[in-house]
């Protein structure tokens, strides 16, 4: 009862700031439609739809099948969390968490395996920090390649420190299952493909049923996604006369844009001109708010798990801890890995899409959200979704052989 009478009052309180500041929440909300049709939408519906296409037709079974003694000595999960990962690191936020929970619907993890699946699938989209990051915010591409690796070495780590205290009973329940397959004769490009098999005999749609409801599932899931961006657009927005007070006296006046929204957040973060700060500060920034992902990335989590028995609270606890140790790895690493590139390094340069003169956050922000400013993300995002596509096409050609060749069952 106390929640319920809670979200009411917040909701009426956020009533109330729309109706004082109409044109605020307006160009807020266009500022994250902007983001969410330029970045997101390119950037993740060619990757839903081709992890719906593979599922379907049995590659996900073949892959996972592959993968499983690397992905259970590593990470003490199945072969097909990796499915899970190469949709969250190379799709982007929330496309890890929609395979996670696919994988949970269907009993292909555990609860504590899915909780931990999630937490290191949910991740930014690489293009985003190499493109409209690296190239776009900062002119400086080699900072946005310094950027994707702190955050996907942080997660690396906390995943396999999280490996070492998880329980280890489905793991060798794993490789029980495997030393089976091998007294019964078969290999491992044997049992791939007869996963393959399986997997399609299951699903059995044809190619264009498949394809129709992936574009379809696709969309709709984006179209959500849009919402909670704009959504959590306006409300940084609207609090900004709450915390600007507090966080500009810290000097932290990005916080108020990342707390909420990541893809604003990273421009606020991009901008942040405290002093004594320089690029390291503001790839510290970005490399945290990127591991943060935002309230929005976070409900998009919370969403796509739905009808699941994943919990969004250790998922937040993640995203907290990832982002410090985003922090604190790019502290660590910074010198020795600019060092390391220092050819590639240009000259400190302003971000691409704001002029010199215009360093407040809002301002910039203002500048850097036009439509024509950022760079649509779809030759990038199909150019990667089609090398996935070939690679999957190989592995089905290599297993070919097997499933003619006849199996012992």
């Amino acid at each position: 009862m106390a929640k319920t009478v809670l979200l009411a009052f917040l909701s009426i309180l956020l009533v109330v700031a729309i109706i004082l500041q109409p044109d605020a929440a307006f160009q807020s909300s266009l500022q994250g439609l902007t983001v969410w049709w330029n970045i997101v939408f390119p950037g993740l519906l060619p990757f839903l739809v081709l992890f719906e296409l593979i599922t379907a037709f049995g590659l996900a079974h073949a892959i996972g099948s592959l993968l499983q003694p690397l992905m259970n000595r590593l990470f003490k999960l199945p072969g097909e969390a990796a499915l899970a990962l190469v949709l969250g690191w190379m799709g982007g936020y929330p496309g890890g968490a929609e395979a996670v929970a696919s994988l949970r619907k269907k009993s292909l993890v555990t609860k504590q395996q899915g909780q931990r699946l999630l937490a290191f699938a949910h991740m930014p989209n690489p293009l985003f920090m190499l493109v409209v990051i690296g190239a776009g915010f900062l002119h400086k591409p080699i900072v946005g390649v310094i950027i994707a690796v702190i955050v996907w070495l942080s997660a690396l780590w906390l995943m396999l420190l999280m490996t070492l205290f998880s329980q280890s009973g489905q793991a060798s329940d794993m490789q029980s299952t495997a030393a089976k397959d091998t007294e019964r004769g078969l290999g491992m490009l044997q049992r791939a493909s007869e996963a393959l098999r399986l997997g399609r005999e299951q699903d059995g749609r044809s190619f264009g049923k498949a394809l129709g409801d992936a574009v379809a599932a696709g969309v709709q899931k984006l179209m959500l996604i849009g919402g909670f961006m704009i959504f959590a657009a306006v409300l940084a927005k609207l609090s900004e006369p709450l915390l600007s007070s507090l966080l500009d006296k810290a000097g932290l006046s990005f916080i108020s844009k990342a707390f909420f929204e990541g893809h604003l957040g990273t421009y606020a973060a991009a901008v942040w001109d405290a002093p004594g700060a320089g690029t390291l500060g503001n790839a510290a920034a970005i490399a945290a708010v990127l591991a943060w992902s935002g309230l929005s990335g976070i409900l998009q989590a919370g969403y796509s798990i739905t009808g699941t028995d994943l919990k969004l609270l250790p998922f937040v606890a993640w995203r907290v801890a990832h982002a410090l140790h985003a922090l604190l790895f790019m502290l660590l690493l910074w010198k020795p890995a600019t060092s390391l590139l220092h050819p590639l390094l240009v000259p400190a340069a302003a971000p691409a899409f704001a002029p010199v003169e215009s360093f407040s956050p809002d301002k910039a922000v203002a500048v850097a959200l036009r439509a024509g400013d950022l760079p649509l993300l779809w030759q990038f995002s199909l150019s990667a979704c089609a090398l996935l596509a070939l690679l999957g096409l190989g592995i089905s050609i290599m297993l070919l052989p097997f499933r003619r060749a006849g199996r012992p069952l």
